[in-house]
């Protein structure tokens, strides 16, 4: 019975839903004509009158003030619509019509799932339904407690927003933690800790959960946010390897005993696959480049599947550094295909690439005179694809903007993928002679008109409050100045507005009978 009476009650929504979905503009004119119907009843004439007649009484202070105060409203609006757009870069009255009004009239979201779901391993199905402007985790993200507390400790600022930890907590969330946690007092607790925002108590809790047991996500905490070096970081790295390489063992044996042993599977892989890969950031960080290139590509091989972790970008900036660029070609041409979310990294170094093979003998000045070479053409062509993809990386490689720590989590296309792809590659452009100049003269458009995408334009409704905002000052301002003038030209205004409406309402009086009325309520 009660699934019967959920089904009806769905079949209900649905159908209301549609309704008003479809349906809207003949519920208007029913209402209207219900409206018609009912005016001497509802006695809509005499009221109108007795409006009329109050409008006429007011004086011109109450236009000035009416004016004045909506102004103020439409203006206080417009300061909360830009301060939410300048600090989430999106309209606050358009995010709550699509996600709260939206699914009322039967709208359908069509976001692209995120990239945390694709830890079950199914990435080849995912990387077709991936939007490339989206937030996703930097894949050299700095370590906190190692990095990004020197800046803390030299400024005393923060060097990352609450949105970013926030996000950031959510990935550790996602990756670090299963339903199963809950049977494991160390893991439960780290299931806590995550949650947490104060580092000390963080920090505290990883303490306290490795009192309990040998934890490998507690040594990853204390790793990422109480190492105050990459030495010491590194040092708790390995203890959380062989404490996640364990766990991931006994998982595995066990994974296809039923979904809970799965999903902690699932948990276990990505905590070892985390835990490899910031080893091998560790052994950059520290001068063995050539270690860390190993430790890329064995667990490349040993992980295919888990792509959005992003690895690949991992291991062409250590590559850049070797000046491996035969090893960095033979990574672009897997891991640059259309088929795959592309970055900043691999067009910005596809095009250093071809940049380099020219840009030691290039001068814009000659190849203005005979024209640009096929090598020449081929490298300005790379750089134009990968200025397209994301326009704001020459300003940094270009030193036109100040450079400042990367975030965590970058947007793809993004002023912030800018940032975290210069901080790390600045110096590979730098050490190619002539590949900033080529860059310059081809982002300046010599060569190529160069697009501007993505352009992010202000919403609809900043500019409709300020539109708003505006016109209500003006009429206030001009109500205050010539009350007499503004209220003639308020009377004339309403009267050419409504005069089509009563127009229509003479020509339907003159249809239909005037004891229509009374033949209704015979019925």
């Amino acid at each position: 019975m009660a699934e019967a009476g959920t089904g009806f009650l769905e079949q209900l929504k649905s159908c209301i839903v549609w309704s008003w979905t479809y349906l809207w503009t003949l519920w208007f004119f029913i209402m209207l004509f219900l409206v018609y119907i009912l005016r001497v009843p509802l006695k809509i004439n005499d009221n109108l009158t007795t409006v009329s007649m109050f409008l006429n009484t007011l004086t011109p202070k109450f236009y000035v003030a009416l004016t004045g105060t909506s102004s103020l409203i439409s203006g206080l609006i417009l300061i909360f619509e830009w301060w939410y757009f300048r600090k989430y870069g999106t309209s606050f009255i358009e995010q709550v019509s699509v996600s709260h009004l939206r699914p009322l009239l039967g709208g359908v979201d069509n976001s692209a799932p995120s990239s945390a779901g694709a830890a079950s391993g199914d990435a080849d199905s995912s990387r077709q339904s991936v939007s490339e402007c989206k937030v996703w985790r930097n894949p050299l993200n700095l370590f906190r407690g190692a990095e990004y507390n020197r800046y803390t400790w030299v400024t005393g600022r923060e060097p990352l927003t609450y949105y970013d930890m926030n996000l950031s907590a959510q990935d550790h969330q996602t990756f670090f933690t299963c339903d199963t946690d809950h049977l494991r007092p160390a893991d439960a607790i780290m299931q806590k800790a995550w949650r947490e925002r104060n580092p000390q108590a963080r920090i505290s809790a990883a303490h306290e959960a490795l009192e309990l047991n040998e934890c490998a996500t507690a040594y990853i905490l204390l790793a990422e946010e109480e190492a105050t070096t990459i030495v010491e970081a590194e040092k708790l790295f390995k203890q959380a390897l062989k404490a996640g390489e364990g766990c991931y063992r006994r998982s595995q044996q066990l994974q296809h005993h039923g979904a809970q042993y799965e999903a902690q599977h699932r948990r276990d892989t990505n905590v070892l696959v985390y835990i490899k890969r910031r080893l091998a950031m560790c052994a950059r960080k520290l001068g063995r480049t050539r270690e860390a290139v190993k430790m890329m590509r064995d667990l490349m091989k040993e992980f295919p599947l888990l792509s959005m972790f992003n690895i690949h970008e991992n291991l062409l900036e250590a590559l850049l550094e070797l000046q491996a660029y035969a090893d960095v070609q033979a990574v672009l041409a897997k891991y640059d295909d259309i088929s795959l979310p592309k970055s900043a990294t691999i067009c910005y170094t596809a095009a250093l690439l071809k940049a380099r093979a020219v840009s030691d003998k290039f001068s814009p000045e000659a190849a203005s005179r005979r024209g640009l070479s096929t090598a020449e053409m081929n490298a300005v062509e790379a750089i134009h694809r990968a200025v397209e993809f994301n326009p704001h990386v020459p300003k940094y490689l270009l030193e036109m903007k100040s450079l400042i720590l990367p975030p965590e989590h970058i947007l793809k296309r993004g002023d912030s993928e800018a940032i975290a792809y210069a901080f790390f590659h600045l110096q590979h452009w730098k050490r190619v002679e002539g590949a900033l100049n080529l860059l310059h003269c081809t982002w300046e458009g010599t060569f190529h008109e160069v697009s501007v995408y993505p352009k992010k334009e202000l919403p609809f409704f900043i500019l409709f409050t300020a539109g708003l905002c505006s016109f209500t000052a003006m009429l206030a301002l001009l109500t205050h100045q010539f009350p007499e003038l503004m209220g003639v030209f308020a009377k004339a205004f309403l009267s050419t507005l409504f005069a089509p409406l009563n127009f229509v309402m003479e020509k339907v009086e003159s249809i239909l009978p005037s004891s229509l009325w009374h033949q209704l309520t015979r019925i």
